[in-house]
């Protein structure tokens, strides 16, 4: 089988062969203090030359980050000229208030919403967190699309879980509301993040079977902190392979070492997807630049402006 990649002399690095170009887009949160600030906005400044697709700016639990996430948003555009896209979530907020808010984002030129349900917010008495929509609101996030298209023709993104939602009943009824989401109008799914590239494809296989047509965007995590990602994939359902753990084994105090591990891992990983056809890729940079700028020089991704 003949490889998607060569090496590039031309740019010095590891590159896709002729007629195999990725996409990549990457997603930051709002920043919480001034320092934050510093950090997300030189995130920002590094990636922007890559010439993303699109790059998004989540929304907190059950909304809590609503300002700052239009804040963010807004600056981006109107700072680095990068198509942007705001999250949106069902969680807290009536249907009226929903409208209003991406009426508002339309009005300031941002043409592309990730639309979700959303992450309620902590339970006060300690227990897990539930999901419960507002007799006003939208009841999940196929609502949410058809909702939105309502206000005006956005481009819409979705979520997708290769591993499951953990709230999900079976994985053929997270597949069907899956299809409801992009059936309602939305253009693509991004995946929560994973780390075994048979897990995405398997996902893939397993949504063409269903008949959706649509892109399916791999969420790619390069694990900057191992503890902290194990903590994500608890939250999220996504597995740990034991091969994983082994290679971050021992690496705690070794800052340097784990972001060099990390890159290999993530870039690897978008190696084996892309050989088997897969061209677009959507990073969650945790509003660090140093791992995702690192992985799509290897990948052969340089400034459009270079």
């Amino acid at each position: 089988m003949t490889s998607a990649w060569q090496f590039d002399a031309g740019h010095g690095g590891i590159a896709l062969a002729a007629g195999a170009p990725i996409d990549v887009s990457f997603e930051f949160f709002p920043p919480k203090t001034p320092a934050m600030a510093e950090t997300l906005w030189h995130a920002v400044n590094e990636l922007a030359p890559l010439g993303p697709r699109f790059v998004s700016v989540t929304y907190g639990a059950g909304g809590s980050t609503r300002e700052r996430t239009h804040q963010t948003v807004t600056r981006i555009q109107q700072d680095t000229g990068v198509p942007v896209a705001a999250h949106l979530t069902c969680v807290g907020s009536t249907r009226e208030e929903i409208r209003k808010i991406a009426a508002d984002y339309w009005a300031a030129g941002v043409r592309h919403i990730v639309a979700l349900r959303g992450d309620p917010p902590p339970d006060p008495a300690g227990g897990k967190p539930r999901f419960q929509p507002r007799a006003d609101g939208f009841n999940n996030a196929a609502e949410l699309v058809t909702g939105l298209l309502k206000v005006a023709p956005f481009e819409l993104s979705v979520g997708a879980y290769p591993e499951v939602h953990p709230e999900a009943l079976s994985a053929e009824e997270d597949m069907a509301h899956l299809k409801r989401k992009l059936d309602a109008g939305a253009t693509r799914a991004i995946t929560q993040f994973f780390f075994d590239p048979e897990v995405f494809l398997r996902f893939r296989d397993q949504a063409q079977a269903q008949g959706i047509t649509a892109e399916l965007v791999p969420g790619i995590l390069p694990v900057s902190n191992f503890a902290s990602t194990v903590r994500m994939a608890e939250m999220t359902g996504t597995t740990i392979p034991a091969w994983l753990r082994a290679l971050f084994d021992g690496l705690d105090q070794k800052a340097e070492a784990r972001q060099l591990v990390a890159a290999m891992v993530a870039a690897e990983q978008v190696r084996r997807l892309v050989a088997e056809g897969v061209r677009q890729f959507h990073f969650y940079t945790l509003n660090r630049a140093e791992l995702a700028f690192a992985i799509c020089h290897i990948l052969g991704k340089r400034s459009v402006h270079a």
